[in-house]
C-alpha cells in the first residue's frame, strides 16, 4: 500500500547503490519530509461512502498535502540523484490515491483490497500428460502488475471432477440428478479444501499444505490439499495507472490492458492519472477502451530538463480534477451494478 514508503526503505537499505554521502544526505532528507507527509495523511480522515459537506475541503488538503511533498523531492538536485528508473518520484503518486480512497475503502470492510497489485489476467491449463490432467487440473494464473486497483482477492478452488457420467445409461432425469450430485459433491470437496486452509504457515505445514511467504494477495505458486489446487488472486473493481506523463505509446498500452480487465469483469472501471499530457489533437481518444483520463496539472508535458528553467511555470495539481476522480470512484464503488438480458429486454434495449 506504501509503495513510496516503501521505495525510499529500499534505497536506504541498498547494500550496493545510494551509499554515497549526497545519496545518504539526500534520502534522509527524503525521508523526513515523506513521514511528515505520511503522518498528515493519516491523521486526516475521509472522504467515506457516505457523501459530507466536508468532503470537498478533505479532498483539497490532501492534494496540497501531496503538491507540497511533490514539489519538494522534484527539486533538481534529487531528481538528478533518482532519475526516472528508481521510481522515487512515479511511486508518489500511487502512494497518494491510497491517501485518496483508503477511508471510503475501509468503510467496505476488512476484505477489500486497495494498492499495487499482481491482478487476475487470464487463467489457462498445462498438464504435463492427460493422466497427470485426470489427477490435479495443472492451472495456470497469468496475472497483469497495476499501479492502483481498488478489488478483492480471490481464493479458488479447483480439482478434476468425479469421472463416469458420460457412461451412465439412464434416463434424462436420471443424468440430471446424478450430474447434480457430483456437483454437490464436488462443491463440499472444494469447500473442505478451503476451509483447511490457514493463514498460520506452521499449521498449513504440518497438515501437508505448503504456503509460500508472500502475502495471499500476490501469492503465485499452488497449494494442493488431495487432489484440489487452491488459487489466490487479485480481481480489480477500479483499476488507475499512474503516470508522469503520458504518450500515445502508453495509451495504447493502457487500452488493452483495460480491454483485458473489462473482458474478466465487465463491472471494472480502468482509469489513466498523469501530472502531464503528451498527446496531440490528431489522437482520436473514443477509439481507446479506458473509461477516463485525468491530467492533475491540466498542462502538456514538458522535458525534464525544461521543467528547471527559471521561465518554466509548473502547474500546480488541480484539486477539481482530483475531485472528479474520486467523486467517479466513488459512484462506481457505490452503484448498483444489476443487469442482463432479462433487465435489457423489459427496457426494451440491452447496453
Amino acid at each position: 500500500m506504501l509503495v513510496h514508503g516503501a521505495n525510499i526503505s529500499a534505497k536506504e537499505s541498498h547494500r550496493k547503490k545510494y551509499q554515497d554521502g549526497d545519496s545518504k544526505q539526500y534520502l534522509a532528507q527524503i525521508r523526513h519530509e515523506y513521514n511528515h507527509w505520511h503522518k498528515q495523511n493519516m491523521d486526516l480522515c475521509g472522504p467515506g461512502v457516505n457523501s459530507s459537506e466536508t468532503d470537498k475541503d478533505i479532498v483539497k488538503q490532501r492534494v496540497a498535502l501531496f503538491e507540497n511533498y511533490k514539489d519538494f523531492i522534484d527539486q533538481k538536485h534529487y531528481a538528478e540523484k533518482f532519475d526516472s528508473r528508481s521510481n522515487l518520484h512515479s511511486s508518489a503518486l500511487e502512494e497518494f490515491l491510497y491517501y485518496l480512497f483508503k477511508d471510503i475503502v475501509s468503510d467496505f470492510g476488512e476484505r477489500a483490497l486497495i494498492g499495487k497489485s499482481h491482478t487476475f489476467k487470464d487463467i489457462f491449463f498445462a498438464a504435463p500428460s492427460y493422466p497427470k490432467m485426470l489427477e490435479t487440473p495443472h492451472a495456470k494464473i497469468e496475472r497483469k502488475d497495476h499501479d492502483f486497483v481498488i478489488g478483492v482477492t480471490i481464493s479458488a478452488s479447483l480439482q478434476t471432477s468425479k469421472s463416469g457420467l458420460s457412461q451412465i445409461q439412464t434416463e434424462d432425469s436420471d443424468v440430471e440428478q446424478n450430474r447434480e450430485l457430483s456437483v454437490n459433491e464436488l462443491i463440499e470437496d472444494a469447500s473442505e479444501t478451503v476451509n483447511k486452509l490457514d493463514t498460520n504457515q506452521s499449521n498449513l505445514i504440518e497438515s501437508g499444505v505448503l504456503l509460500p511467504a508472500d502475502s495471499l494477495s500476490n501469492i503465485s505458486g499452488i497449494l494442493k490439499a488431495g487432489k484440489a489446487e487452491v488459487h489466490f488472486f487479485d480481481i480489480p473493481v477500479v483499476a488507475i495507472e499512474c503516470k508522469t506523463y503520458l504518450d500515445k505509446t502508453m495509451l495504447e498500452g493502457s487500452s488493452r490492458a483495460a480491454e483485458e480487465l473489462k473482458a474478466r469483469n465487465p463491472n471494472g472501471l480502468y482509469i489513466v492519472v498523469m501530472e502531464w499530457l503528451k498527446l496531440s489533437d490528431a489522437v482520436n481518444l473514443r477509439k481507446y477502451k479506458v473509461d477516463q483520463i485525468y491530467i492533475l496539472r491540466k498542462q502538456k508535458n514538458t522535458d525534464r530538463e525544461y521543467r528547471y528553467l527559471d521561465n518554466y511555470v509548473k502547474n500546480p495539481i488541480d484539486a477539481e480534477v482530483v475531485w472528479h476522480l474520486f467523486s467517479t470512484v466513488r459512484e462506481h464503488l457505490t452503484t448498483d451494478w444489476t443487469g442482463g438480458i432479462e433487465q435489457g429486454l423489459q427496457r426494451g434495449w440491452l447496453i
